[in-house]
């Protein structure tokens, strides 16, 4: 969901992808039912694993774990911790939870993102 939330909200500020310490190897239906449900695309979503060369190349990554992963981002400029449930196998109550909590953390860094460019 951030990905998506982030190409929207972040766009001009940031390049979102997301990449999983975990993943599925697939996006949940219930998360995709969640972003069309508010206005957001699910097109080019995908579930894949943390790739080392691409945290080289990243300037800011938010870890939405919970968990402190630090050896693993080993390489970004910058890590940021968010802890933010995870919806998986939960009802369509928790995910839209889960989606505003998302969103209005995206929405807050897009717009700090934004006053560092001034």
């Amino acid at each position: 969901m951030a990905e998506a939330i982030a190409r929207r909200i972040g766009h001009g500020v940031m390049e979102a992808s997301s990449a999983g310490l975990t993943p599925l190897g697939h996006v949940e239906e219930m998360t995709k039912q969640t972003l069309l449900k508010n206005g957001y695309a699910a097109d080019g979503l995908t579930s894949k694993p943390i790739q080392k060369i691409e945290l080289e190349k990243t300037d800011l990554v938010v870890n939405m774990s919970g968990r402190s992963w630090d050896l693993v981002f080993d390489g970004a400029a910058e890590v940021e911790h968010w802890n933010v449930e995870d919806p998986y196998g939960a009802d369509a109550e928790i995910y839209q939870r889960i989606f505003e909590d998302i969103e209005k953390r995206v929405a807050k860094l897009a717009d700090r993102l934004r006053g560092g460019r001034q």
